[in-house]
C-alpha cells in the first residue's frame, strides 16, 4: 500500500486559477473506487496501489489536456512503507496524539 501526494499544474493556459482543473482531476480520482484520497490545499494524497495509483495520475493528465492545457508540471512524493499499513488517518492521528501528549506549558 502507497501513498502518494500529487499535484499537477497546468501551465500556459492564460489562467491564474487552476481550480476548475482541479475539480477535474478529482472527478477522474472519483472514477477510481479501488483507490482513497483526499484533496488537501496544495497537494492530492492517493493511497492504494502504486500502479493503481501511477495509472489514475496518467488519466489525470490526459483530462487536464483534453480541458485545453498544452503543458503540465507534475510534482510527486510516493511514501511506499511494506512493513505495515498505516492509512493517511493513522499518520495524522500519530502525530496528533503526540502532540496531546506534550504538555501545554514548557514553564517551570
Amino acid at each position: 500500500m502507497a501513498m502518494v501526494a500529487v499535484s499537477i499544474s497546468p501551465i500556459g493556459t492564460g489562467e491564474t486559477s487552476v481550480s476548475r482543473f482541479v475539480a477535474e482531476a478529482q472527478r477522474v480520482l472519483a472514477r477510481h473506487p479501488e483507490l482513497t484520497y483526499r484533496l488537501d490545499p496544495m497537494f492530492t494524497t492517493i493511497e492504494g496501489d502504486l500502479s493503481h495509483i501511477f495509472a489514475a495520475i496518467q488519466e489525470m493528465h490526459e483530462a487536464l489536456v483534453a480541458m485545453g492545457a498544452k503543458r503540465l508540471s507534475t510534482v510527486i512524493k510516493i511514501d511506499d512503507r511494506r512493513d505495515v499499513y498505516h492509512s493517511m488517518d493513522d499518520k495524522v492521528a500519530a502525530v496528533l496524539k503526540k502532540l496531546d501528549d506534550e504538555p501545554t506549558s514548557h514553564a517551570p
